[in-house]
């Protein structure tokens, strides 16, 4: 018993219900238990003060968040971002899992030798455990099994420009050959949905002033996206692959999902969510284009935040399971690449340190419990990544990646406690509701008290 710890809460929140208890943690940092506090006080007595006992008393205790949508941009754009920077604002946001997307680095994550690169420039500096997405580009199809086999959780794509040359957007004939190339590994195709065609790009809205936020959001339509999703399901009948739907910005896409969802589930697909999946982001689920101020293009990001009532209608789809996950898409640049003009700008919102507090305001708002945070920001997006065993939950045999959290306080968001690299962000001067107290990784404390802990302690989840 000397090597165990013991977290306590009043709040004490698992998937299914919230209550006054426990978790008992071994010295490998794994879930031993869960008790209630009948059961711990037990344990404790029995324990004759050997078990380290935490007790968070009205802090609510809740499973790190698993951010499976994180741009970290390290190596070759390191001045965006960096391993050790996004790392250290994911622990203070109350996240211990994040998962990065292969592309702004350069070279992207779309070869082994691309991920070893990438590995070898997060090691030793993550404060949180880190897993990789790898990228679908044209042409490397023959590439994709071996980054399977290195443990990467699934691969991205795009069906537009990404906005760097490194990773060019795939097409039809492109999807053909890497669905083929993917068939039978379990792993997840995830895309960037948006397909332009001719009334959707720049040169439609070249008479509008390009520092008024409606021109780019009248540059890039509700049509780009549900163009995607017809793209995406024309292939569904042809192979059992999984696929996935990143940041879903436009309400009008998520029944043509559920669609094919329930021809997948109808033909008995095995995979989480019958395999066709898809995730919102915080910036969706909390600004509106009606509040962009004109100029400000941090609040710029592919695809647009839309009007308030395509918001609302995002949130009802979440909240009944026609949406699974929810993610910041951090994609953070330097200050100079957020210019005034929205179409020349960046295409990027940096958030990754607020999500966990941005989602529980606007929960909190709609009548939603803890359990919330839960399933959408922990549960949702390890199940995606086939992190199910290990992470996303409170839960006996997961690691011990635990939060300890406030949900009564509150804060107002500004530069000084900005800790990613970057400090430009749509969220400064607004108040949220939801402060992250103490973040435990493996069981190991990374966050307290307002700063990190020690050194990074976070793991990479690869096979490099």
């Amino acid at each position: 018993m000397t090597e165990c710890q013991l977290f306590l809460s009043k709040r004490l929140v698992t998937e299914a219900k919230i209550f006054d208890g426990g978790v008992l943690v071994d010295d490998r940092g794994v879930i031993l238990d869960i008790l209630d506090r009948d059961e711990a006080e037990k344990l404790i007595t029995k324990s004759k003060g050997k078990l380290k006992v935490t007790d968070g008393g009205d802090w609510a205790l809740i499973a790190g968040v698993v951010d499976s949508h994180v741009h970290v941009n390290e190596p070759g754009r390191t001045a965006w971002e960096g391993f050790r920077t996004a790392t250290n604002a994911a622990a203070a946001g109350g996240i211990t899992t994040i998962v990065d997307m292969p592309l702004n680095s350069i070279p992207p994550t779309t070869t082994l030798e691309n991920l070893k690169t990438k590995v070898k420039s997060a090691t030793g500096h993550v404060y949180v455990d880190v897993g990789f997405w790898g990228g679908v580009i044209v042409g490397n199809q023959d590439s994709l099994r071996d980054l399977v086999k290195a443990g990467v959780v699934g691969f991205k794509c795009f069906l537009c420009p990404s906005g760097v040359d490194e990773f060019p957007n795939v097409g039809a004939e492109d999807l053909e050959l890497v669905f083929n190339a993917l068939e039978g590994t379990g792993s997840v195709l995830a895309f960037h949905a948006e397909l332009e065609d001719d009334c959707c790009d720049e040169k439609y809205v070249e008479n509008q002033d390009p520092e008024e936020y409606k021109t780019y959001l009248e540059s890039r339509p509700p049509r780009m996206e549900l163009n995607a999703i017809s793209l995406i399901t024309s292939f569904l009948e042809r192979t059992d692959v999984r696929v996935h739907v990143v940041h879903v910005s436009s309400a009008t896409v998520v029944p043509l999902l559920e669609k094919a969802r329930a021809s997948r589930l109808a033909r008995g697909h095995q995979g989480w969510r019958g395999g066709v999946t898809a995730e919102t982001c915080h910036h969706y689920l909390t600004l509106s284009a009606g509040e962009v101020p004109r100029g400000h293009s941090e609040y710029k990001c592919a695809p647009p935040i839309r009007d308030a009532d395509n918001k609302e209608k995002l949130w009802k789809y979440l909240l009944d399971d026609k949406l699974d996950l929810v993610v910041s898409d951090h994609s953070p640049c330097t200050p100079d690449l957020k210019c005034s003009n929205t179409l020349e700008a960046w295409g990027g919102i940096s958030s990754v340190q607020f999500g966990l507090s941005l989602f529980w305001t606007q929960a909190n708002t709609r009548g939603l419990d803890l359990k919330a945070i839960t399933k959408y920001l922990s549960s949702g997006p390890a199940n995606l990544c086939g992190l199910q065993d290990r992470k996303g939950a409170l839960k006996k045999g997961l690691d011990a990646d635990l939060v300890y959290f406030d949900p009564d306080g509150t804060f107002v968001v500004t530069p000084e406690i900005i800790r990613h690299k970057n400090k430009m962000t749509p969220y400064i001067g607004k108040e949220l509701k939801g402060v992250v107290k103490k973040t435990y990784v493996r069981g190991q404390l990374v966050f307290s008290d307002g700063d990190v802990v020690g050194e990074p302690k976070g793991k990479l989840l690869i096979n490099v």
